[in-house]
């Protein structure tokens, strides 16, 4: 499990933010899910089934992933880490900010049942917050940025075009600030974060910050939600 002194770290100041900022959460958590249009470019969907994947970076992993991981077509989603090399993929090197990793997650799709643009509206309505530059939530520093590393020039052509339809319609108060860049190597992290919203759905950190995520993604997409 995490090491105790960097769990309690997030798990106190997440029962801060509980204690006082559920009247005010701006700059914490969104409040209300954003409704957004759907991609008018996008990559073909597929009749027979497949796998394809993407990867997403959007502040801390675990609400990332557990976002995915409720997609229906979604076949697995691991969190980890991109961006950096192989020597600094670990999660005590990575937090200190100058690995030029960011915590992503892989997300293992059919294409025959979600799409890439679907994907990406998930992750621009609920599984993050494209605004905000270097942070989401309480987490602070570059690997918690924006970013969709993409695996293909058809999905860095799909990526782009939806930041520009976004930004040409103004769905947010603030410039998007995402990143897009052609995934170099994807490193799976430690074992003790993979499904951490499952296997912990009490601690304050996610009950904040995370859970939420849920509630808005089945709000939106409740023909994509799985439960479970």
């Amino acid at each position: 499990m995490r090491k105790p002194s960097l769990r309690a770290g997030k798990s106190i100041l997440a029962t801060a933010l509980l204690a006082g900022l559920m009247a005010c959460s701006a700059g914490f958590a969104r409040s209300k899910p954003v409704a957004l249009p759907d991609p008018t470019l996008d990559l073909p969907s597929t009749a027979a089934a497949g796998e394809q994947t993407a990867v997403f970076a959007g502040g801390c992993f675990w609400g990332v992933e557990a976002v995915f991981e409720h997609v229906k077509g979604v076949r697995q989603a691991t969190s980890g880490y991109s961006g950096g090399n192989s020597g600094s993929a670990e999660y005590d090197t990575v937090s200190t900010g100058r690995t030029g990793h960011a915590e992503s997650v892989k997300v293992v799709y059919d294409p025959s049942k979600v799409s890439y643009g679907q994907l990406l509206k998930v992750y621009f309505s609920v599984a993050h917050d494209p605004t905000q530059l270097n942070r989401q939530s309480p987490d602070v520093g570059t690997q918690y940025r924006s970013e969709i590393f993409t695996t293909s020039d058809a999905q860095q052509k799909v990526a782009r075009a939806y930041i520009a339809q976004l930004t040409a319609a103004r769905v947010f108060p603030a410039p998007i600030v995402t990143r897009v860049e052609p995934l170099k190597a994807f490193y799976p992290a430690e074992a003790y974060h993979q499904d951490y919203l499952k296997l912990h759905p009490n601690d304050p950190y996610i009950v904040y910050n995370d859970a939420p995520k849920l509630v808005h993604l089945k709000q939106l997409f409740p023909t994509l939600y799985k439960g479970g």
